[in-house]
């Protein structure tokens, strides 16, 4: 489901997923050019991009500052655009010279594609299912009122058991502007964790399989309920709940997701490569790839 659900289409399709670079456009330094010519580029980068999504005064456009990109020949471009009181971030690159401009996933081919996300995804203190040194880990970013969230679990209780090896990772990040009690299902979820690593499985499966039944005014109850069937003590459960500790585990994960660019959920990781969306056979296809790669990689050569 997506983040914004009136942002315009021109938006969502603006927004890359994912730029792979030795840094990140977020944590790029600037780049060694003299104030006025990044000013020029900016401004033709503005022109360009109000122009090509039709942008007009309602867009407020904010672009730069210039950053390195994983090609020599151009400049990471960020942009923020704001209109109806929603802001969107994206990011573009612009030749050095200012006259190319070209949007979508750039790469450096000599380095591994899906480093950057490796290095912001954190498993640790997460639920999760499999071994803690498995070579292929699935890091799930799920929100509790999201349906096709409710289908993808469905899916992973038939994947997981075929996939021993493999490390599943869970990641909350519920879309509160359009889902009122995805955060508190989420805090609930959290807290069941906190108490026993146990209980997590059971709740998070009792919070989707009663989605349609739960609500803004029955939330709570509801999460009470289920921590008390998975054997939680209840007044330590609404303790916790209300509680900033586990709201804090929520905002974390989310912000985890924003920094790997997530724009809707589910969207899963496989060894860092995002998959969006729940598709059986395209995970069952990354994880295969990457059982059969990190084998490969770890099997010594015979001559």
């Amino acid at each position: 489901m997506n983040r914004w659900s009136i942002l315009l289409t021109a938006l969502i399709v603006f927004t890359a997923p994912n730029v792979t670079s030795a840094q990140s456009a977020s944590t790029a330094t600037s780049v060694n050019i003299p104030p006025a010519e990044e000013a020029q580029i900016l401004k033709t980068t503005e022109t360009f991009v109000r122009e090509l999504f039709a942008w007009g005064p309602d867009f407020r456009v904010k672009t730069g500052p210039l950053a390195l990109s994983p090609s020599a020949s151009f400049y990471t471009v960020p942009i923020e655009v704001t209109t109806n009181g929603q802001t969107d971030k994206g990011t573009v690159f612009v030749s050095k010279d200012g006259k190319t401009f070209f949007r979508g996933d750039m790469f450096d081919m000599a380095a591994n594609p899906f480093a950057d996300n490796l290095s912001k995804l954190h498993t640790e203190g997460n639920p999760s299912v499999g071994p803690a040194d498995a070579r292929v880990t699935v890091v799930i970013f799920s929100d509790f009122q999201c349906p096709h969230c409710r289908l993808l679990e469905g899916i992973l209780a038939t994947l997981i058991p075929q996939y021993p090896q493999v490390r599943f990772v869970y990641k909350d990040y519920p879309l509160t502007q359009i889902h009122p009690w995805a955060e508190s299902a989420a805090i609930g979820a959290r807290c069941a964790f906190l108490q026993s690593p146990k209980a997590y499985a059971p709740v998070q499966e009792q919070i989707f399989a009663e989605q349609d039944l739960l609500s803004t005014e029955n939330i709570w109850e509801k999460l009470t309920s289920y921590a008390a069937q998975a054997g939680l003590d209840p007044d330590a459960f609404k303790a916790c709940m209300s509680s900033p500790e586990a709201k804090a585990a929520v905002d974390a994960s989310h912000q985890e997701g924003d920094s790997v660019a997530i724009t809707q959920t589910p969207t899963v990781f496989v060894n860092g490569h995002p998959v969006l969306g729940g598709d059986k056979a395209t995970l069952e296809q990354y994880i295969k790839y990457e059982l059969s790669a990190t084998s490969s990689a770890t099997t010594p050569s015979h001559h």
